[in-house]
């Protein structure tokens, strides 16, 4: 037998050295990191600690605290530098432990406490605040500093939601680089100068960002506190598990934490391919709700013309009573299922199958009338992450910033800091318009004309043509068809057929029960269709899951009547609203925190939903009202746990094979559901919009981040933040009018007439008139005809 040499010949090409790897010891220890990466960050991904306040990987560095202060050694010999500050290079020597290191860090301590409060048992950041961990790891133990300290009025609030303890702030720069870098709203900064340096806003502006709870969060020391979680636990006494916000449909990873079993408190994860750990403050205290004394505790039946407790027992038979006498009466087919979209995957998956499986019927949609056709979610579909990597970002949709707050900070990072272009087409300026390369106004029922003059301009089609292009389409416009918006995406997607799209659904879990099943069957209604055939005497029955379309719907004329007109409602909520009042059977479900299952963001990321408390009262899940529902119609449908119904999904519905309760626990970050992809444009029956008279303006309806809205009204430190119904118009229009700011005037239309305060705003289209929808006070539904492709209003001085 012959022994075989091998040589170096015979051995496999090496790959070739990557050209950004950059070679140098920490603390002993050899590592890699990449050109241009500051010392600090090398040393977290190498898990090497080197102790900071000011720094926040997700924020640019700034050298503020300078307790990164370490040893480095770039051939020149030793030196202390701010790691946060100098870029790794070959060699490099970086000792984070020598003598000299621990002495300038100790001596950063010994400043930071100079002035610093000694408050630690009262100030809520006491147990988790790295200024007290760091003055135990890295501190001298003991002050040589004997003076006064200064002292200021404290607290003293800069918000609605959020307390500033000047004392305690050691000027690290973090809460204003937010403001400024992340959120875009520059409302908190340093005052004074020297000694008296301190952060404040400024005189008569209010930090009044839709963000501000992200500054509580990361605030390294006590000086920035949230009114919600004042003084109600401490760090050790809480118990926490991760979990996803369902507040919208972008799906931020949080961690939902209890005290006693009350929810208390939800904090951002720094998920890269979603919300960077950033939260908006609807998602961050709309835990609130969850707490709430007005919570339903209790299944309620209807006697004697009032809804009166009873027990899940009775509930569940007279909520089968009335199905049974539905179909008798109309057939399955005069049963309807209308919501779902608040709830996860598992509740919607259940409902579906009890709709079309048991009860038999086609009717069965998670939308109000404010969404776009369920075909959007079958176009070639972006990944947030692809999006803000894309060249060009078209924007045909609604204002990110007030309907999907999260989605608009990335989509602002994309362009401010990596230098992406946002081409975006609105009736309305946005909160992105001024970081667009071109925003182009156009009034409703235009959309069409719009795309096809902005696509024929040349530097706009060399840009749609320079690399990648993602469009963000939702509904603008509730006083508009949405075939308007359809009709110009694929006309967009006709000329690029190679773009992607991200839908920008808004409710919490809409895109979710869309694919596991929450669509009308064959010969099904959508909202609409279930709305008439209520009002034309053909429903018999209609279930509503979390759904309250006496505010949601936006035509609230066709809404009333068909309300009016059912004989049957089934409401399974967490809370009385205007329309489970109307039901005969309401069912308590289980709210946030309170459930577990899964949710599917807009761009078909499932997620882990947790649960953390106990339901309030006798509320349970809404699968499992489903299932025992279900068993009392006759049919049981195999059920015992939610992770049942999380691998029942994964085996029936083809965009989530393998996304099993197994595969989702082993992915904090969720696993992409990728749906079949269609090409080809969505059917649209050429819808034109009338000419406008030169009297009239055309309605834009829009939303705010706070309305009346569950979440909003029923937490305590929200509900102040829904500002009233307004008609906002050009100033021009105003002078046209002939009204002062603040004047109340009449806004008239087919369906009705409103009295409102009008304001002159200019990021309002000359001829056109925004109102918000859903906010306190006069109901701009009262205006809109769903049926109509545009509305058409006059407004006049009274």
């Amino acid at each position: 037998m012959t022994d075989t040499v091998s040589t170096d010949a015979d051995a496999p090409d090496a790959p070739p050295p990557n050209p950004n790897d950059v070679h140098l010891t920490i603390n002993g220890k050899a590592v890699v990191a990449q050109k241009g990466e500051m010392i600090i960050k090398a040393a977290d991904d190498n898990d090497e600690y080197i102790p900071r306040f000011c720094y926040y990987n997700r924020m640019d560095p700034v050298g503020m605290c300078r307790m990164c202060l370490c040893e480095v050694d770039s051939g020149r010999g030793p030196q202390l530098v701010a790691t946060c500050m100098v870029p790794v290079a070959p060699d490099m020597k970086v000792e984070v432990n020598s003598p000299t290191s621990k002495r300038a860090q100790e001596g950063m301590i010994e400043l930071l406490l100079a002035n610093h409060p000694l408050d630690c048992p009262v100030c809520d950041k006491g147990g988790e605040c790295p200024l007290q961990d760091q003055s135990f790891s890295h501190g001298p133990g003991e002050s040589r500093y004997v003076e006064e300290k200064r002292h200021f009025e404290k607290p003293i609030p800069i918000s609605d939601l959020v307390f500033l303890d000047r004392e305690r702030c050691i000027l690290c720069d973090r809460c204003t680089r937010f403001a400024d870098e992340v959120a875009g709203d520059a409302l908190i900064h340093f005052t004074h100068r020297g000694n008296s340096t301190q952060v404040n806003t400024f005189p008569d502006e209010p930090f009044s960002s839709y963000f501000s709870g992200n500054t509580v969060q990361i605030c390294p020391v006590g000086a920035l506190t949230a009114k919600p979680y004042r003084f109600k636990a401490r760090p050790w006494d809480l118990a926490e598990i991760e979990s996803t916000c369902t507040t919208c449909s972008v799906g931020c990873r949080i961690v939902v934490q209890s005290s006693r079993d009350e929810v208390v408190r939800y904090l951002g994860v720094d998920s890269e391919p979603v919300n960077w750990s950033w939260l908006c403050d609807k998602g961050r205290f709309g835990y609130e709700a969850t707490n709430s004394p007005d919570r339903l505790t209790v299944p309620l039946v209807r006697t004697d013309d009032e809804l009166s407790p009873t027990t899940w027992n009775e509930g569940l038979a007279a909520a089968a009573a009335l199905i049974n006498e539905a179909i008798a009466a109309g057939g399955p087919s005069s049963v309807a299922v209308l919501g779902g979209a608040n709830g996860t995957n598992e509740d919607a998956f259940a409902w579906a199958q009890l709709a079309t499986q048991v009860i038999g019927t086609p009717n069965v949609y998670p939308q109000f009338g404010d969404g776009l056709p369920a075909a959007v979610l079958a176009l070639p579909r972006a990944t947030i992450t692809e999006t803000v990597a894309a060249s060009t970002i078209v924007l045909l949709g609604p204002d990110l910033k007030e309907e999907l707050g999260v989605l608009y900070l990335r989509l602002r990072d994309a362009v401010v800091r990596g230098h992406k272009r946002i081409i975006e087409l609105t009736p309305k300026q946005t909160g992105l318009s001024r970081y667009a390369w071109r925003s182009i106004g156009y009034e409703p029922g235009t959309q069409v004309a719009a795309m096809s003059q902005t696509l024929a301009d040349a530097d706009v089609a060399a840009q749609l043509s320079s690399g990648p292009v993602v469009v963000v389409v939702g509904r603008a416009n509730l006083a508009e068809s949405a075939e308007f918006t359809v009709a110009a995406l694929d006309l967009l997607l006709a000329r690029y057929p190679d773009a992607k799209v991200l839908p920008a659904f808004r409710r919490g879990n809409v895109v979710g029960a869309l694919q596991v099943g929450m669509q009308p069957g064959e010969g099904g209604k959508h909202t609409l269709g279930m709305l008439e055939d209520a009002v034309a005497g053909r429903l018999q029955c209609l279930v509503l899951l979390g759904a309250d379309p006496l505010r949601d719907h936006p035509d609230s004329d066709l809404t009333r009547q068909a309300m009016a007109s059912v004989p049957r409602i089934i409401a399974i909520d967490t809370f009385l609203s205007d329309s489970s009042r109307l039901a005969q059977v309401v069912l308590p479900a289980a709210a946030a925190g309170e459930k577990s299952g899964s949710h599917t963001n807009i761009e078909g990321r499932v997620s882990r939903v947790s649960q953390r408390v106990t339901p309030r009262g006798t509320a349970r899940p809404d699968w499992m009202i489903a299932v025992e529902l279900g068993m009392e119609l006759g049919t049981d449908l195999g059920y015992a746990t939610v992770e049942e119904i999380t691998d029942a999904i994964a085996a029936s519905v083809p965009a989530h094979a393998g996304i099993t309760a197994e595969a989702l626990a082993a992915h904090p970050d969720g696993i992409i559901a990728a749906p079949p992809t269609r090409h080809g444009p969505i059917a649209t029956s050429g819808l034109v919009a009338p000419d406008r008279n030169s009297y009239d303006f055309r309605l834009v309806v829009g939303r705010k981040m706070f309305d009346r809205g569950v979440n909003t009204t029923r937490s305590p430190s929200l509900t102040p933040l829904a500002v009233p119904a307004t008609v906002h118009v050009h100033p021009l229009d105003l002078e046209r009018i002939g009204a002062r700011d603040g004047a109340e005037v009449k806004v008239s239309g087919v369906r009705g007439t409103l009295v409102l305060a009008v304001s002159p705003d200019p990021t309002v289209l000359r001829g056109t008139a925004w109102v918000p929808f859903n906010q306190p006070g006069a109901n701009v539904g009262d205006l809109i005809d769903c049926t109509a492709p545009v509305i058409d209003v006059r407004i006049e001085t009274l």
